[in-house]
This record gives C-alpha cells, sequence and structure tokens, in this order.
C-alpha cells in the first residue's frame, strides 16, 4: 500500500491507496480509548497526550488491543481527560517541534507543569502519536506500516530542523525513511484525486491557486501556479509559502471562552484553572455544533463545580449564534485593505517562556500582508478543519474580493481529511507518473559567517549571511556554492548558525548579506553545536573550504562542507541543538 499520514497540530489521520494502478484515497479509521477503558474507531486522531499521575485510574484503563499496563493516553480520551487536568496534558507538540527557540529534545511538555510531575520532550511526543498510528495500522493488517511506502506531511513553513526532526521522529517510531510532503501540496494532490484528469477543464496557463489552510493550531498559505511547459501542456509550480503562524481554531476556542468567563465573572462567578479549561473545551463544542448546523441558535454549556458539591455547584451558560459570529467574523476575519499588515503591540518587558504565537488574531490581516508580497490568487483552495464552516469560507472570499476580483472556489468534500488523503495519493503519483506540483525547497537558506575584523572591547564580530540553498531547489538536487571560502574549525565543538527566509526568492547561492542587510530579512533557527572531526589534524585547526548543499529525495537538507584535498564534512541538523 501507499501511506499518507497527516501528522497534524490538533488531529493526526492516515489515509490509503491500494497500489498507484489505483489511486483513489481512503481514510483509514484508528482504534484509540475515547474514554478511559472505552476502546472505539474515529477517523482521525486527537494529537494529545495525557501522562496519568499514579493510580490515577483503575488498572486496565488505559488498555488498548495492543498494548497494556501504559500510563499514558492518546488520542480522544487524552484530549478529554486533559480538560479536567490541564497541567497533565501535552498539546501543540508540533508547534513546538518547529519552534527554533526551544530544545526539543528535552522534557519541557507539559509547559508550567509544576515540579514532579513527569514531562516529555516535543520530539518524544510527535513519537507517540506516530507509534499510536503505527499500532492501530498493524493491529488491522497483516502487513506492517513500516512495511508501506508512507508519506508523511508538514506545513510548508516548516524549516530544514524542523523538517529533520519530524523525520527522526517517524524513524524512532519505528517507519523507517518516510518522504515529506508539504501540506498544502498534499491538500491539492487531494483536490487533483477527486476531480481526475477533470482538472485542465478547471484551470488554465497563468492561474495562481491560493492554498488557504487554517486548522485547529497554524495558519498555512501557499500559491501554485499553473503553467504552460512550451508545448502545449499545463504544469503545477508552488511558487510561495508564507510563514509559520500560530493562529488557529484552538485560538478561537479561547476567544468564545472569554467572551463567556467574563459574563460568568460579571454574575458573580469564579471559575478555577480546570473549570476555565473545561469551557474552552465546551465552547469548542458549541462553536462546531453551530458552524455545522445554521440552525441552531444557541447551545447551553455545563461546567461541573468543585468540591463535595459538584453537582449541586454546576455552572451553566450559554454560546449564542449572535455572539458566536460576532467573536470570529469580527475578531479573526474583519474587513481590511489589501495592503494592511498584522498589527505589532509593544512587547512587555519580560515574557513567558511559550510558542511564539502571533500579537494579531485577524487571519485576514496575515493573508493580506501574504498576497501583497506574492500577488493576487485567481482561485482559492480551502483546507483546515475552520474552513469546514460555509460562513468562515464565505466570509473570507468576501473579503479577498475586496481587494480585486473575487477568485474561484475548488471544492473540496472534507478540509480535516484532505491532507491524508492527498499525501496517499501523491505516492501513487510518483509511482505512476501522474501530474505533480514541482516545488522544491520552501526557503532559501543561509549560514553564518564571522568577519574578519579587528577585535572592539566587548563588541562581538559582525556575522555575515550565506545564502547556501536557494528557494525551490528541487528534492533530489545538488547545488555547489560558487566563489565563496570560508574557514572551517576541526576537532573541537564549534556553533554553526543558520538563517532562512520564505520571501526572498530571487537570492542566489553564494549571496552575502552583511550585518545591516540581514536583520529583519532572516529568520535565525537555533544554533547547533558539533565537533568536526577531522583525522591526523590538531583540536582547533582551521582548514579552507567551500560549502556544497544537497536536498534529499525525502525532502530533508544537508549541508556538506568540501576541503582542498576533497574530504567532505557532512553537518547535520539533527546534532544536539543549543538550549
Amino acid at each position: 500500500m501507499i501511506v499518507g499520514i497527516d501528522l497534524g497540530t490538533t488531529n493526526t489521520a492516515l489515509a490509503r491507496v491500494a497500489s498507484a494502478e489505483d489511486p483513489a484515497p481512503a481514510i483509514f479509521d484508528l482504534t484509540q480509548l475515547v474514554k478511559p477503558g472505552d476502546v472505539q474507531m474515529r477517523p482521525t486522531l486527537p494529537s494529545f497526550l495525557y501522562l496519568a499521575a499514579d493510580g490515577e485510574l483503575p488498572a486496565g484503563a488505559l488498555d488498548l488491543p495492543w498494548a497494556s499496563g501504559r500510563s499514558f493516553l492518546v488520542g480522544e480520551a487524552a484530549r478529554e481527560r486533559g480538560a479536567e487536568v490541564p497541567l497533565r496534558l501535552v498539546s501543540s507538540a508540533k508547534s513546538w517541534l518547529s519552534h527554533a527557540g526551544a530544545d526539543r529534545r528535552a522534557p519541557i511538555l507539559p509547559q508550567g507543569a509544576p515540579e514532579g510531575t513527569e514531562k516529555v520532550s516535543p520530539l518524544t511526543a510527535a513519537v507517540r502519536y506516530l507509534e499510536h498510528v503505527r499500532d492501530a495500522f498493524d493491529a488491522a493488517h497483516d502487513n506492517k506500516l513500516a512495511d508501506q511506502q508512507i508519506l508523511l506531511t508538514v506545513p510548508a513553513s516548516f524549516d530544514a530542523v524542523a523538517r529533520e526532526l519530524t523525520q527522526e521522529a517517524a524513524r524512532t517510531a519505528g517507519l523507517g525513511e518516510v518522504t515529506l510532503l508539504e501540506e498544502p501540496q498534499a491538500a491539492f494532490y487531494a483536490w487533483l484525486a477527486s476531480v481526475g484528469d477533470g482538472w485542465r477543464d478547471k484551470l488554465a496557463a497563468g492561474d495562481r491557486v491560493l492554498v488557504c489552510d487554517v486548522g485547529g493550531g497554524t495558519t498555512d498559505f501557499s500559491l501554485i501556479a499553473v503553467k504552460d511547459d512550451g508545448g502545449g501542456n499545463l504544469e503545477l509550480e508552488r511558487v510561495a509559502v508564507g510563514d509559520h503562524i500560530l493562529l488557529g481554531g484552538d485560538n478561537m476556542d479561547l476567544a468564545l471562552a472569554h467572551a463567556l468567563m467574563q459574563r460568568l465573572v460579571a454574575d458573580g462567578k469564579k471559575l478555577d484553572a480546570g473549570q476555565q479549561r473545561a469551557l474552552v473545551m465546551g465552547a469548542r463544542r458549541a462553536k462546531e455544533q453551530m458552524l455545522g448546523d445554521a440552525s441552531v441558535e444557541s447551545v447551553p454549556l455545563t461546567i461541573l463545580g468543585r468540591g463535595s458539591k459538584l453537582i449541586g455547584n454546576k455552572i451553566k451558560t450559554e454560546l449564542s449564534r449572535a455572539e458566536l459570529e460576532a467573536i470570529l467574523l469580527e475578531g479573526f476575519f474583519p474587513a481590511c485593505a489589501a495592503d494592511a499588515k498584522p498589527q505589532q503591540a509593544a512587547r512587555t518587558g519580560f515574557m513567558e517562556i511559550g510558542l511564539p504565537f502571533v500579537q494579531d488574531a485577524a487571519i485576514t490581516r496575515h493573508l493580506a500582508q501574504f498576497l501583497s508580497r506574492h500577488g493576487a490568487p485567481t482561485h482559492v483552495l480551502f483546507n483546515g478543519g475552520v474552513f469546514n464552516s460555509a460562513l468562515l469560507r464565505a466570509r473570507l472570499l468576501e473579503i479577498i474580493g475586496s481587494w480585486g476580483a473575487a477568485p474561484t472556489v475548488l471544492e473540496e468534500d472534507d478540509t480535516d481529511l484532505a491532507v491524508a488523503k492527498g499525501a496517499a495519493y501523491y505516492g501513487a503519483v510518483r509511482a505512476g507518473g501522474g501530474i505533480r506540483i514541482r516545488g522544491g525547497v520552501a526557503r532559501s537558506y543561509y549560514v553564518g559567517m564571522e568577519t574578519a575584523a579587528p577585535a572592539v572591547p566587548g563588541v562581538p564580530p559582525p556575522i555575515r549571511a550565506l545564502c547556501v540553498v536557494p528557494f525551490g531547489l528541487e528534492e533530489g538536487s545538488s547545488i555547489d556554492v560558487p566563489g565563496v571560502r570560508l574557514g572551517l574549525v576541526v576537532g573541537e565543538p564549534a556553533t554553526f548558525r543558520f538563517f532562512s527566509a520564505t520571501h526572498r526568492h530571487d537570492d542566489a547561492p553564494g549571496l552575502v548579506l552583511d550585518e545591516f542587510t540581514w536583520p529583519g530579512q532572516l529568520e535565525e533557527t537555533a544554533p547547533i553545536t558539533s565537533t568536526i572531526e577531522a583525522e591526523g589534524l590538531e583540536p582547533g585547526t582551521v582548514i579552507p573550504v567551500t560549502l556544497a548543499a544537497t536536498v534529499t529525495e525525502v525532502g530533508t537538507l544537508e549541508l556538506w562542507s568540501v576541503a582542498e584535498d576533497g574530504r567532505r564534512f557532512k553537518l547535520e541538523y539533527n546534532v544536539r541543538e543549543v538550549s
């Protein structure tokens, strides 16, 4: 089989196709606990991990058909239990996996959990989700998941480190070397699978498709261009990707819960931390119910009390459609000008260490900035659970239409499952030679090089950024960086700095940006420390090298230092990170 796995921020899904000759993708329902002791199958596995305390739940309550004696929950039961005991719930592990400011191998989740509480790393959490998918698949098939061709999706905005960590999670989970595919491209492949060869009747040379993906935790934009190959045949090319924006359905749930809590406080009712988390979960359910059924005008919410009178102390409220629409439309999809940019408030001097959430919740302003950089679309493909709502799709189309010609919508049946389906279909396309989206890497990559300059007390040497990989370099390609010789420190630990950009499409390998140019233009990833071993040389020796880069077939980046005698030194992205 060919298998596509969507390892999502809030939900994970798996789709499969029988073979390249039979490429219709089908969703595989995943066995999981929906509550302790209750095993059922669901089309998605919520990406939540609950770390139970010793003796918290009865013996056997966490058992699955393939495992017993566990102390953790994955999936729907983890999400629901975590609403009651939030400090034991790991969520947004995927966002932490891409956070350059965190040590992603360190046990830092759940964030804010008190000393003595079990914690895991973002990498371990990703491994747990993939292990669960593997076990559920293996329990239902004679052939193991690891023996299938696996496509694993990542956000287009993931940098090289986050992609390598995703690969490592798959290897650790026993899936071997999986092929990475960008989520917006996977969503587009799902649309191609649904329309077949008829896509050429819907798109023409010169068209530009905006893939607008708003999920539970992130917002992703990509542009796919339709081009004529010169022989009258159409081809597809991904020409732009947006930044990694931590903004999605989870933010909407929090906003709704905040409004409800303000009303309760005004009525003299106070909620503790656990009740506030339960209110968020209730707001999510109410949101999904009303967005899914336009006839529902309000949804009641009940929060259990605390102490000895759990039942008698119930707190009741309700969310009305008018409140829902006002908060979602005006807060997350407000009208704005075509040249609008996300708003930035003055930052507080001290901040809690956590994920780099965006300050501006207006998805429309983030989209306006993206399109002002890369041009207007002729078509739009919606993806992500948020756009299961006809109301929110219509609102965003209205806003885009106010900026110019309204784009044509490419219809998709199920935005929650499209990425997994598209990934499986893409695997069939690779094997069978169907239409493929050209794109290559979604960022330009740079290495930092210390400038040779006279020492100045208290002032570090200036750092320049050397472009080593251009935007769009295809998978399976290698490139030599021309014109620049560097000194490589061997035999002792050295720190390497890396940068990237999603919007500098014209930077060529060998281009050097000085310290006055790159700040504000490039995004720095976490530096890595590595000892480059060179036999026969004293520790601390500096040898002259040129650089070469390879984008592997599975979508990861390798950087090589090439010495004058032909020796090549590979700098791994997955070596120990500096915390």
